[in-house]
């Protein structure tokens, strides 16, 4: 799946309080790429991987998702867009507390048309031996682990990762970074990743800098070395 954003424009708030969070963003992302936008908190980051997933909405500008543009949707179709097409990955893990591991992912397989295999997710994920514990029962990183599972069983062609390794640890933050990278390799997935942490950057296919809503520079990673070997 293919993207393109056309001068994006984005404010909140009126008159003397209105803050304009991007200024006129384009660029273009391809299927299968590790794409990561990096910035200081407040450069607008998150508010562009909202408005990539259909969460927000952009004052101007335009979103082609594969030729087709992402204002011609209705509410339903935009549904269909973020249901067929989107995975999320949060900072915070979002798990359904009552349910095991096996059925919070369980519930990305339900919404999806093309599921991928759970128990080889589960396994891919370190979670065999977890797979009947609830998310009280999880350490951090398995919680994120989970999630990270739930996002991807629906084999979506795009997925959202908005800090995920925000609240880890350095090695647990390597072994998820090491384990969203598996995923990207093993299903070809685009992979778009908002973090401020510089060290990631290293990793990705594409790099878009943002700072106070614009870009700063974009560029495609000539020599990217794998997660493992990030530091920090």
């Amino acid at each position: 799946m293919q993207l393109e954003l056309q001068n994006i424009k984005k404010s909140f708030g009126e008159g003397d309080s209105r803050i304009e969070v991007l200024k006129d963003i384009s660029l273009g992302i391809e299927k299968g790429e590790f794409v990561v936008l990096l910035g200081p908190s407040g450069s607008g980051k998150s508010t562009l991987l909202n408005i990539i997933g259909g969460i927000d909405n952009a004052d101007s500008g335009k979103i082609i998702i594969n030729g087709k543009l992402m204002s011609d949707m209705d509410e339903k179709a935009l549904t269909a867009y973020r249901r067929d097409h989107l995975g999320y990955i949060f900072q915070m893990y979002n798990l359904i507390p009552n349910l095991t591991v096996r059925e919070n992912i369980e519930v990305g397989a339900y919404l999806s048309k093309k599921p991928l295999n759970i128990d080889e997710i589960i396994d891919i994920l370190g979670l065999t031996n977890h797979q009947n514990k609830v998310p009280s029962q999880l350490s951090g990183g398995q919680q994120q682990r989970c999630a990270i599972g739930r996002a991807i069983v629906k084999n979506p062609d795009i997925l959202l990762c908005d800090e995920p390794t925000g609240a880890l640890d350095y090695n647990t933050s390597k072994e998820i970074l090491a384990l969203i990278e598996q995923v990207n390799q093993k299903y070809g997935n685009t992979v778009i990743m908002v973090t401020h942490n510089d060290a990631i950057k290293n990793m990705a296919d594409f790099v878009v800098k943002l700072r106070d809503g614009g870009i700063r520079k974009s560029y495609r990673n000539e020599e990217k070395i794998a997660a493992k070997e990030l530091d920090w």
